[in-house]
């Protein structure tokens, strides 16, 4: 299977153009990987320094920069500030995403 399929899921637009849109498996993965840090003490904070632009570009990779510019900024903030680990940034937007693109099938 190929990393691309892992990451992605491929939906066709009303234009017949493919679309990617990020997995649930790997925004789950990635939120999973932000809360980890609220389980360790003391180096947990310090993690979310180096994390935190980590999660911004990998959002904006995900999620694309023309759409994902705002909740990557979201993301750093969420990461960089010290108890706000449990909010489920990725996770939100991959169903934010999923009501906006359903939601414009059925108009």
């Amino acid at each position: 299977m190929k990393v691309n399929n892992i990451l992605f899921r491929h939906y066709t637009c009303s234009k017949k153009c493919m679309k990617k849109q990020p997995s649930l498996f790997v925004c789950l993965l990635l939120d999973a990987i932000g809360m980890s840090s609220f389980f360790i003490p003391i180096i947990g904070e310090s993690f979310d320094i180096i994390w935190a632009p980590f999660a911004a570009l990998i959002y904006i990779y995900l999620f694309g920069f023309r759409n994902g510019w705002q909740g990557a900024l979201f993301t750093f903030v969420e990461e960089f500030a010290p108890g706000t680990d449990f909010i489920p940034t990725f996770t939100i937007s991959w169903l934010y995403m999923n009501a906006v693109s359903d939601k414009s099938k059925v108009a």
